[in-house]
């Protein structure tokens, strides 16, 4: 009874976490639609130098807002029973960070300015200083979204502010032709975002310290380890920009936008879903996590692996079609950083795994050397070898950074690397199929196409051969294979259900 009880409670918490997971999607995929569609109609009326130019000022400005995370709503989200006092010291300690980020960003808009030797950097960081000081009013009530596993409220609290905040960039883009429009479009967005949250959410904060005591323990660890990321993350623009100028900045920013879309628009929101799942998971001790975070893993291997090698070999013609041939200099970056992306799925599982179980010493560990890893080869590659030097040194230090969280994940998971193994083999088989057959027939890894038609057009082949020899192979290894339980019939599963729900929907509105 006990082992029965057992299994009801990781089985529920496991489709709670997938549920939640496909609302992310949901959320990521339609905000990178409008994304998407917002940037093939802003590369046609703004500069590369443009991009570039709110690229640093954006780095710029959230490596010091990173520099002051506090990691509350985290700490919710462990917290086995949160009361109304932790609740407003969060909202209140947020405040008070949002505010001194937005004074550390104003005194440094004029040193940062002069530093880069752009002085339009300057009253863009005042405007994003603004912006900063005011995301400090969030309702932290609206963590509880995340707690509770109701991403379908985060959906919305999400998506309207976004919506609004390309409305207004692709308007002042047609009417200003200027990075402004890129500033006001990140501005209303976060307004918006303030908004939401206590339109969404009846909770009221209150100001109060008075258990700031039981959030600063954890909390400090999370300011640590997003300090450590920030400077990780944010080395290459910095690099670039000192060495290469902002115009190679944009290059770059749009290369990574495109060449993590899989990471971004998948993974990414898995994870966020993932973590408060295996935090309910440790928390009732129903199990310690193997059977959870080996499905996620199988399920992620399935969609991202083909789509990150198949998105490095079809880079030229997507920039090609996409950007215009004023952009062709990001195609090395989508080549290498999408080949570099296939680690990131099961990297950024164990991160949640490790997160949930409060290793956070051990992240921080990670992130240092991962950190010292990239800018060490940024430094020595981008100079003599430009932006492909760049993408180079990223990509070489992505790969070893998800290769050590793997291997601490599985370790504090008392996993062997075999097992996880058979839970990839098949997706892993048919996705190198696929890029040998991409590689030979001469549809991978070409170059970028002078013409919008014949860009349309390889892309179309690179991508129907592709996805029709993955397909094919991994559903033979599947037959193959006896149907085992595993990522092919999890996707199935999760396909039934939700078409069930679009069911449900649909008799409820013929009502």
């Amino acid at each position: 009874m006990a082992r029965e009880t057992q299994q009801e409670a990781q089985g529920s918490i496991l489709a709670r976490t997938a549920f939640g997971a496909a609302w992310v999607v949901a959320w990521r995929m339609a905000t990178r639609l409008m994304g998407l569609v917002s940037t093939l109609i802003l590369v046609r009326l703004l500069a590369p130098e443009d991009f570039g130019l709110i690229a640093l000022a954006s780095s710029f400005a959230v490596a010091l807002e990173v520099c002051l995370v506090l990691g509350v709503e985290d700490q919710i989200v462990r917290a086995k029973a949160p009361d109304r006092a932790m609740y407003d010291t969060g909202f209140t300690l947020n405040l008070l960070r949002g505010l001194l980020v937005g004074t550390l960003v104003w005194l440094a808009a004029g040193p940062a300015a002069g530093f880069f030797g752009d002085a339009r950097l300057e009253p863009v960081l005042l405007a994003l200083a603004l912006s900063a000081a005011l995301s400090g009013l969030t309702n932290i009530g609206a963590v509880e979204f995340r707690r509770n596993l109701r991403f379908e409220r985060e959906f919305a609290l999400n998506l309207y502010p976004r919506l609004l905040g390309i409305v207004v960039t692709i308007g002042l883009a047609f009417l200003v032709r200027s990075h402004w429009a890129l500033v006001a479009g990140i501005f209303v967005n976060r307004c918006g975002l303030v908004l939401m949250s206590y339109i969404l959410h009846p909770y009221r904060p209150r100001l109060t310290l008075v258990a700031w005591r039981g959030l600063a323990g954890v909390s400090a660890w999370t300011w640590a380890l997003s300090v450590t990321n920030m400077v990780k993350d944010r080395s290459e623009s910095l690099v670039i920009g000192r060495v290469l100028g902002p115009t190679s900045v944009g290059h770059y920013a749009v290369g990574l936008e495109v060449a993590i879309l899989p990471s971004s628009e998948l993974v990414d929101p898995v994870c966020r879903a993932c973590m408060p799942g295996f935090a309910a998971s440790h928390r009732s001790e129903a199990d310690a996590g193997q059977a959870n975070y080996l499905r996620i893993c199988a399920l992620l291997a399935l969609l991202t692996l083909p789509a990150g090698i198949g998105l490095s070999a079809v880079a030229g013609p997507v920039i090609a079609l996409g950007f215009g041939q004023a952009w062709l200099e990001a195609v090395p970056v989508v080549v290498i950083l999408g080949i570099a992306s296939v680690l990131t799925p099961f990297g950024n599982v164990s991160s949640a795994m490790l997160v949930a179980h409060t290793r956070l010493s051990t992240l921080i560990a990670i992130a240092l050397g991962a950190g010292a890893t990239r800018l060490g080869l940024l430094l020595l590659l981008t100079p003599g070898h430009g932006l492909f030097g760049a993408a180079l040194a990223v990509g070489i230090a992505v790969l070893a950074e998800h290769m050590v969280l793997v291997q601490r994940a599985l370790s504090l998971l008392r996993l062997s690397f075999a097992r996880l193994l058979r839970q990839l083999w098949r997706p892993a088989l048919a996705t190198a199929a696929m890029a040998a057959l991409l590689w030979t027939s001469g549809l991978g890894w070409a170059g970028a196409p002078d013409a919008p038609g014949r860009a349309a057009l390889r892309l179309l082949e690179g991508v129907a051969l592709g996805s029709v020899s993955y397909l094919a192979l991994l559903v033979t290894l599947w037959l193959l294979s006896g149907r085992p339980t595993g990522a092919e019939a999890d996707l199935l599963a999760l396909v039934r259900r939700m078409l069930g729900r679009l069911g449900q929907l649909r008799v409820l509105s013929r009502a």
